[in-house]
Order: structure tokens, then C-alpha cells, then sequence
């Protein structure tokens, strides 16, 4: 292959332009500089004449570069201008048709640990469609009211790296990568409640819906045994810092808590055996009316899913406690009264219920009532 001129040697490219007219190839003008391709231009422009014609249209249509194409077409207009005619610019070639890209599908997922009120964060990246880019959408699904907001947009993987990381260092409840059909369960089970409730989820779920539609895994841990050693040890599990906010909702045991702090403060000369039993009474009484078959689903479910996190992010010790616990709430034959941890989700509620009657705490802020936030 013959080497290509210096950019600057103008004799030298018009000499290499000569004989691409004179053979009818096209030279390699990479290395020449624009205005000493426009002079050589011109020159041969000068020289051939209508001859030049031919090699100056492929150039105004071929050459890699905008600046030889336009310096190819500055050519062409001199020659027109002398007199020389010049044939019509070929018509524009029609655009190619749009090639289908992909579906756009969910090919990467996070979700947060469960918080008080059963709502956890979920993040899900979607790949592909029309623009062939990537989008996150986030939302917070409850256990209890469903999806309760939802956004998204475009993203860049350098920009979603760096959030991931921001979310793993934050405090609070961790977050970990799962499989996008786990998050595909959660939102399909949250859109679930939202149908026996009767209300609509956020307007952007429904855009998201297809991609996630039919993802769904069954990945669950194994259901395992209600260990009596383990579940007798289940209250424990509160003095996780991961279940912190978990207890029942103060606001639903207000009336409960006045008779509590009434069993404390009466001024009849009670044992202390007699005064326990009161309390105990009323734990029962709670108990009761709030751990039904879907309350004590609702609950087995949060300490399994707060186990499968916490695997994730390599905190396995408690998930044997969670998971025995989880069995024993489940095991429609054992009463939830007898279920330590149970106890405990109640009396750590009527306690909290018993500081907002007293005007120590605002109801506002130790509510367990699902709320839109992210889960912290």
C-alpha cells in the first residue's frame, strides 16, 4: 500500500488526487489537513474541469469525514459557478427502518431489610426497549396496604454503582442484591393486597408491570421446624438492632395501655403475683384480637424475608432463631400467647402505647401504621 502524503504536503495530495480520478478509487484522506485538502481541491478542480467532476461528487458523498465531504462540495460549487455542470446531489438515502431491540426486561435487583410497619425498599434495573438504555425504578411495598410509592427514570451503570454503595454503607436497615424474580414476588404479593383492599397502586407500577410479569420465583427459604429450645428463646430476636421499630401498632392498643397503667397506679393492696396476672391478662387480651391467622402470617412472613437479608449480607447467626420462630407462628395449633416473641411484639407496643397517654411520646412517631418512606 502505497503511504499517504503528509497533511500538509499540498502538491503531494494533489498528485494522489489525479490518479484517484484517473483510476476511480477513492484516496485515503485521513491524514491531510482540511485546508490543504481544500486547495488541492481546487486545484484539481482547476486543472480537470469537468473532469474532476466525478471524483469531487463521491467525495461530497462518501468520504468518511465531514470536513473532506464539505471541502468535496465547496469544490463542486466553484465548478458550477465557471460554467461546468454538475449533476444534482443524489436524493437522501432513506433512513434505515428500526431495528426491534429487545423487550425491556428486569435484570438486576436490591431490596432492604423489613421495617416496624412491614414496608421495605425494593430497587429493580430494567434493560433494554425502544431507547435500549437502563431505568431504576424504586418503590416501598407493604405487607399490609400494598405499594406505597413508586418512581423511576434513566440511570448510567457508573451512577447505579454509586448508589448501591451509598445504600450499603448507610445506617439503618441493610440492604442487599437479590434475583429480580424475589422483588418480582414481593410487588406481585403487595399488588395482591391491594386488590382485596380495593385500592389502586401508583400510576408508575403499571408501566413496570410487564417486565416484571411472570419473574416471580418461589425461592423461599424451606419452611423449617418450630424448635421448642429456639422458640422458647424467640424474644430475643427484638434485641436485634435489624427489629428495633418491631412491635404493635400503639395506636391499636390505647384503650389496652389506659387499663394497663390503671392495673399499675390502683391503690388497692395487690401482690405483686396478682398484679402480673393482670398484665398478663391484658398481654393476652392483645394478643388475641391482633394475632389472627393473617396477623401471625403477616408477621412469619416479615421474620423470613428479614432472615433471607440478612444471609445476603452475611449475618446468618439469628436466621435459625427467625426461621423456628417463623414455623411457630405459622402452626395454626399452637396459640400465639404462648410464643415469647409474640409476647414481646405486644408488651414493647402497650409499653410505647402507655408513654403517648401518659404525654411522654406523639403517637405520630412510634406509629407502626404503613406510611409512604423509605424504610430506615
Amino acid at each position: 500500500m502505497t503511504a499517504s502524503p503528509a497533511p500538509a504536503d499540498e502538491a503531494a495530495w494533489l498528485l494522489a488526487l489525479e490518479r484517484a480520478a484517473d483510476d476511480g478509487t477513492l484516496p485515503d484522506l485521513d491524514p491531510v489537513a482540511p485546508d490543504t485538502l481544500d486547495r488541492a481541491l481546487r486545484s484539481l478542480a482547476d486543472r480537470r474541469r469537468a473532469g474532476a467532476v466525478p471524483l469531487l461528487t463521491r467525495l461530497a458523498a462518501e468520504a468518511p469525514a465531514k470536513q473532506h465531504r464539505k471541502a468535496a462540495r465547496r469544490a463542486l460549487y466553484r465548478l458550477e459557478q465557471a460554467g461546468v455542470a454538475v449533476p444534482p446531489p443524489p436524493p437522501a438515502t432513506p433512513r434505515r427502518p428500526v431495528i426491534a431491540r429487545e423487550p425491556e426486561r428486569a435484570t438486576r435487583a436490591w431490596v432492604s431489610g423489613v421495617d416496624g410497619t412491614g414496608s421495605r425498599g425494593v430497587w429493580v434495573l430494567l434493560e433494554g426497549g425502544l431507547g435500549g438504555g437502563l431505568a431504576l425504578a424504586s418503590m416501598i411495598v407493604s405487607d399490609e396496604a400494598g405499594i406505597l410509592d413508586a418512581a423511576g427514570g434513566p440511570t448510567t451503570r457508573k451512577r447505579l454503582e454509586t448508589e448501591v454503595a451509598e445504600l450499603a454503607r448507610a445506617p439503618g436497615l441493610p440492604w442487599v442484591e437479590t434475583t429480580p424474580g424475589h422483588v418480582a414476588r414481593l410487588v406481585a404479593e403487595a399488588l395482591e393486597a391491594h386488590a382485596r383492599a380495593g385500592t389502586a397502586p401508583p400510576a408508575d407500577v403499571e408501566r413496570w408491570r410487564p417486565m416484571l410479569a411472570g419473574q416471580a420465583d418461589d425461592a423461599v427459604p424451606a419452611e423449617a421446624e418450630a424448635d421448642p429450645a429456639l422458640v422458647d428463646r424467640s424474644a430475643e430476636l427484638l434485641e436485634r438492632p435489624e427489629l428495633a421499630g418491631w412491635f404493635v401498632d400503639p395506636g391499636l392498643v390505647h384503650e389496652d395501655a389506659v387499663q394497663l397503667l390503671g392495673a399499675r397506679e390502683s391503690r388497692l393492696v395487690l401482690s405483686e403475683q396478682v398484679k402480673a396476672e393482670r398484665e398478663a391478662a391484658i398481654v393476652d387480651a392483645v394478643i388475641e384480637r391482633l394475632f389472627d391467622e393473617p396477623g401471625r402470617q403477616r408477621w412469619a412472613g416479615r421474620l423470613v424475608e428479614t432472615g433471607r437479608v440478612l444471609r445476603l449480607a452475611g449475618r446468618p447467626d439469628p436466621v435459625p432463631l427467625m426461621e423456628a420462630t417463623a414455623a411457630a407462628l405459622r402452626d395454626a395449633g399452637r396459640p400465639a400467647r404462648a410464643i415469647p416473641f409474640v409476647r414481646a411484639l405486644a408488651s414493647r407496643g402497650l409499653e410505647l402505647a402507655a408513654e403517648v397517654a401518659l404525654g411522654r411520646a406523639r403517637l405520630a412517631e412510634v406509629s407502626r401504621a404503613p406510611r409512604s418512606r423509605r424504610p430506615a
